[in-house]
């Protein structure tokens, strides 16, 4: 076979699996896609917010208003030169990465203002950006609802699925729907971010130091965030390493878990943990491929920790309901992995990769939880049933999950 000939075999099968994935992505009902439509029910827009990649294009579609691109040079023609028909119509205009196209916000802003009793007008997509970020909050406060998508989570998927997208993470292209596309998807994500997204967004970093950060940043996940240490290894100060995990939090990729402070005699760790939170993209930059390299890891249970940490948040903000979330540790070792504050009850939450939970992890769960004052107190790990007394929940993360959103 010539190489003319094998070259385009082979982009062929690359098209073919693509539109695989796709049509796979549409099959898998979103939970936020009942959350858009309650707050288009209630706003004239809505900007759905989300990483590059997460699915938000797909929800949107499925939603049948009318689609514009702002990185298609048509779709923006169109969308100028009849905006005043579409923005008077009955139906739904779906605007995909609206901060490529600033001249939109202030039209928006008309509109919306013109006939401030109709809802459900226009909804906004992009991954968020200082760009984005500017127009909303000048252009349409007020005037606009906002829901922050994650890629795929567990009440999502099957429950044979948890590994998988242990592994693998939650992006529909990542190998959560197709195993093969791990980890080459990721890593090419990861290029695509340093290269060209954040620094269009203003991170002022060459992409060379920003993927060394990114593997600086996995190598401490779900310890402390010591931004001393990392700028020392940079080469930059403390207060550069900060500001660059500000950009990185603001597109989705690490969060900075707070800790919970409390009037005790304890001194307590002040310094915020640091998670990635696609425990996808967090394997692919330590080189993991697989279930069995993963459990040989030394981090394994500080992997297992962040998955179920990210699944837990991103099932609640699914599910419209808020907690702030932080953890909890004092100095001479009491800890809890995640406190969830509903505004005055607190929940303790432990978490551990076991399938038989000792007596002993109960106990200093307790101890912990009674240094807060917890109202409930939860065991997440890898248990067959759930088991559940008094104010204790020992629970698999699936039940975990149920439990958050009834």
């Amino acid at each position: 076979m010539r190489r003319g000939t094998r070259g385009a075999a082979c982009a062929a099968r690359s098209l073919a699996k693509w539109e695989s994935i796709s049509i796979l992505q549409a099959m898998v009902p979103r939970l936020y896609t009942r959350r858009v439509r309650a707050k288009l029910k209630r706003y004239p827009a809505v900007a759905l917010v989300g990483p590059r990649q997460c699915g938000k294009t797909t929800l949107a579609r499925g939603l049948r208003g009318l689609y514009f691109d702002m990185e298609e040079p048509g779709d923006e023609t169109r969308l100028d030169a009849e905006w005043e028909r579409l923005a008077g119509g009955r139906r739904l205009v779906v605007i995909d990465e609206a901060q490529q196209a600033p001249w939109v916000f202030s039209r928006l802003r008309g509109a919306i203002d013109a006939d401030r009793r109709r809802n459900g007008r226009f909804l906004l997509l992009g991954s968020v950006s200082p760009a984005l970020t500017q127009q909303v909050s000048e252009s349409l406060a007020g005037r606009l609802g906002r829901v922050a998508m994650t890629p795929f989570i567990l009440p999502e998927l099957k429950a044979s699925q948890l590994d998988d997208l242990w592994l693998r993470g939650g992006y529909p292209d990542g190998g959560i729907l197709e195993a093969e596309m791990y980890p080459e998807w990721q890593e090419d994500y990861l290029e695509a971010l340093a290269t060209r997204d954040l620094p269009a967004w203003g991170l002022p970093a060459r992409p060379q130091r920003t993927l060394r950060l990114l593997a600086m940043l996995a190598a401490v996940h779900g310890q402390p965030l010591n931004a001393s240490q990392l700028g020392a290894s940079l080469g930059v100060s403390h207060k550069t390493v900060l500001g660059y995990c500000d950009f990185l939090e603001g597109a989705f990729l690490i969060r900075r878990l707070p800790p919970y402070a409390t009037n005790i005699r304890k001194r307590l760790v002040k310094r915020p943990r640091l998670y990635w939170r696609d425990s996808g993209l967090l394997h692919a930059l330590l080189h993991v491929a697989d279930l069995e390299q993963l459990y040989r890891q030394p981090w394994v249970g500080q992997s297992w920790e962040g998955f179920v940490i990210e699944q837990t948040l991103a099932t609640l903000a699914a599910a419209g309901r808020r907690a702030q979330p932080f953890f909890f540790r004092t100095s001479d070792g009491h800890e809890l992995d995640l406190v969830l504050d509903w505004g005055g009850a607190l929940w303790a939450v432990e978490i551990k990769l076991t399938s038989g939970p000792s007596r002993e992890m109960v106990q200093r769960l307790h101890r912990a939880a009674d240094l807060i004052g917890a109202e409930r107190r939860v065991l997440v790990c890898r248990i067959g049933r759930r088991i559940e007394s008094d104010r204790l929940l020992v629970t698999p993360l699936a039940g975990w999950l149920r439990e958050l959103m009834r």
